[in-house]
């Protein structure tokens, strides 16, 4: 197994989401400075881009160069045309809690999931054993329109959180934090889903962020470690980056898409951290390009 060890890039953070790389620049969401945020590849020039006061979460692009906006606390999915922003869908009624990370496809179709149920309070009340002898309720990931019309809705799904599509757009890996599994889909033309099976299961790793690279692997960040795994079909683990607290997500970005931007916070509990700033962007040089979305 191939290991590295990221270096801190970025401080200051409160709890970094959904790295996506666009225009030669990193961009995330930050939770609880309810914005999302760019920096240049080497970590400079922290740029926020929009503010989102309902919490911003997962993000992506629609062909028409559109930023599409998870807003978590009030279950909504905004666009963002680089002067305003607008409701472009409301998936409340699919939602047990929070909604949460999306990928977003070529075509304009994205893919949004969502807790399910409090995570922080749960973890706080019974703990991830708690969790583990009496599984919380499952929930749904919410297939979008290009335009924002509910296209499909896939029912029992586990905490989905981080997804990615390969370059064709046949693929859907999505990560189901609570049971420790990649599941993936196949994904027809009008971007709806089929085929699912398990991509790979994990032990005691709880996904949360994911990314794919060429070889068709994908890097999972462990968010119950300071670390992320780069994970074959099956469940083989073929590399490890190491990094100086906890990893939630991460990105295969820069100029060959070589470069490995990790967020890390010391926790996910807002009960601990929203008030804090001690969330960071940790970076390493891996072997394998990134591919697909995000």
């Amino acid at each position: 197994m191939t290991t590295y060890t990221a270096s801190t890039l970025h401080e200051g953070l409160s709890f970094g989401e959904a790295p996506r790389w666009h225009g030669g620049r990193l961009w995330f969401s930050d939770f609880y400075r309810h914005g999302v945020f760019s920096i240049a590849p080497d970590g400079s020039d922290e740029r926020l881009e929009v503010s989102v006061p309902g919490q911003p979460s997962g993000l992506g692009w629609l062909p028409d160069g559109s930023l599409l906006i998870v807003s978590m606390t009030d279950h909504r999915v905004l666009r963002y045309d680089g002067t305003a922003t607008e409701q472009y869908a409301d998936i409340s009624e699919y939602c047990g809690f929070w909604a949460n990370d999306m990928v977003v496809g070529d075509n304009g179709v994205a893919y949004v999931g969502n807790f399910g149920f409090d995570l922080d309070v749960m973890l706080r009340d019974v703990g991830v054993e708690g969790m583990l002898a009496s599984p919380p309720p499952a929930t749904h990931v919410v297939v979008l329109a290009d335009g924002g019309a509910v296209l499909q809705v896939v029912d029992g799904m586990e905490f989905p959180n981080g997804s990615v599509l390969n370059d064709e757009g046949t693929l859907l890996i999505v990560a189901e934090t609570m049971p420790f599994r990649l599941t993936a889909f196949d994904v027809a033309a009008d971007g709806t889903l089929s085929g699912r099976r398990v991509f790979a299961q994990l032990e005691f790793v709880p996904a949360d962020g994911i990314c794919l690279d060429a070889d068709g692997q994908v890097w999972v960040a462990n968010a119950l470690a300071p670390e992320c795994i780069r994970v074959k079909e099956g469940g083989e683990i073929t590399a490890r980056a190491t990094t100086s607290q906890t990893a939630f997500a991460c990105m295969l970005g820069g100029d060959d898409r070589r470069d490995l931007y990790i967020m890390t916070a010391p926790t996910s509990s807002r009960f601990e951290i929203a008030d804090q700033r001690a969330g960071r962007i940790e970076r390493v040089t891996v072997d394998v390009r990134g591919a697909g979305r995000p």
